[in-house]
């Protein structure tokens, strides 16, 4: 059972995850603004709603039938029979209960008594994740099947977690941080929409609405170049109007194999093959936040 429930979380997952935490983190240790305690606590907090996520995500699309089998990604726990959506459900409730105190502890030890404000409003952007995190396919308004992942990942996955992870640390904020948390929120919506390529038909058979069954496969791929070209475009953006040495653009090597990617991508013809692009997208978009992050303290 416990090994179930560890494939049920989907560990490969969890470092895209926390790609944002790291970019929000080198920014704040760049700007003069950091906190070992207040980083660990944040990655913390995003493994939890991302296994939350991903519990919440078995759940829902088992119960619905979504998971079945036309679908062509790794199989899920309640498909198999290995976990009973009771149990599920009670781990996503336990899931739920633990990411939100340490989140608690995470935003007291960034704010305490002195900043209630701030301290009410992270509280609140700490429910709404968790409440994301589950409607993502659980209920009968699962925004998951009506095309709006694709904004809540960007939103989640690439503003909250860097501006919200920079502003843990120093209570303020620069309108250009958006930018790099722009880049890192469309990359992490390139991995969903190309999760959504692959399972294309077996959503449309289940009446899954991603947006790539609204906007069909071709429009789709064109979509997933635009977000690629526009998180290089961003982040080179970024790098020029904070230039200060050519370390910088060291960034650049994470784009070779999106750019590789980019091309399978672009040749594709059989959903199948797109799965292991996943992988390879999410560890790209890790790199990418680590040496965008290195470049600027280097």
């Amino acid at each position: 059972m416990p090994k179930a429930f560890i494939k049920a979380a989907r560990l490969r997952t969890l470092p895209l995850s926390i790609s944002g935490i790291i970019v929000g983190s080198f920014l704040a240790y760049n700007n003069g603004f950091f906190n070992w305690l207040i980083c660990l606590l944040a990655i913390l907090t995003t493994i939890g709603f991302q296994v939350l996520s991903n519990f919440a995500n078995d759940y829902g699309d088992g119960v619905k039938g979504t998971d079945n089998e036309d679908r062509i990604g790794p199989k899920r726990a309640l498909q198999s029979g290995e976990i009973t959506p009771k149990q599920m459900l009670r781990v996503i409730k336990v899931t739920g209960f633990l990411t939100f105190l340490i989140a608690i502890w995470l935003i007291y030890l960034a704010f305490g008594k002195e900043n209630l404000l701030y301290f009410f409003l992270f509280l609140f952007l700490g429910l709404a994740s968790i409440a994301a995190a589950i409607k993502y396919t659980m209920g009968k308004k699962a925004y998951g099947y009506s095309g709006f992942g694709d904004l809540f990942v960007f939103l989640f996955f690439g503003w909250l977690s860097v501006i919200g992870s920079y502003f843990l640390y120093a209570k303020q904020l620069d309108w250009t941080i958006f930018i790099p948390a722009t880049a890192i929120g469309m990359l992490s919506v390139g991995v969903l929409n190309l999760n959504n390529l692959r399972d294309r038909i077996s959503d449309e058979k289940a009446h899954k609405r991603t947006l790539v069954v609204k906007i069909g496969e071709k429009f789709a791929k064109y979509y997933h170049y635009f977000l690629l070209i526009s998180a290089f475009l961003l982040a080179l953006l970024y790098t020029l109007l904070h230039y200060s040495t050519s370390i910088q653009f060291i960034f650049g090597i994470a784009f070779i194999p999106i750019a590789k990617h980019f091309y399978t991508v672009y040749k594709n013809t059989k959903p199948v093959l797109l799965d292991p692009e996943l992988k390879k997208l999410a560890l790209s978009t890790v790199l990418f936040a680590i040496l965008f992050g290195l470049g600027l303290i280097l």
